[in-house]
């Protein structure tokens, strides 16, 4: 027998998949056309920004399994 995801939560789980994808295209984006010093520092702002954002994401993703609310407020 298969199981699946009320559609609601099949569509926020495709949202936050998206959301996630941008999250890393934006990480990419902010780095590409730098080099050195510049990218250096630019890396170190840019990667605490997408941990920041994935882990944000990530307990959006499990409040959905646990049907549970997320406080992203405290990111």
């Amino acid at each position: 027998m298969t199981i699946s995801a009320p559609r609601h939560e099949s569509g926020k789980l495709s949202e936050i998949d998206e959301r996630t994808r941008r999250a890393w295209t934006t990480y990419r984006d902010s780095l590409r056309d730098l080099s050195g010093h510049d990218y250096d520092e630019a890396e170190h702002r840019s990667w605490e920004r997408l941990q920041r954002k994935l882990r944000q994401l990530d307990d959006e993703r499990a409040a959905l399994h646990t049907g549970g609310d997320t406080d992203s407020a405290t990111r």
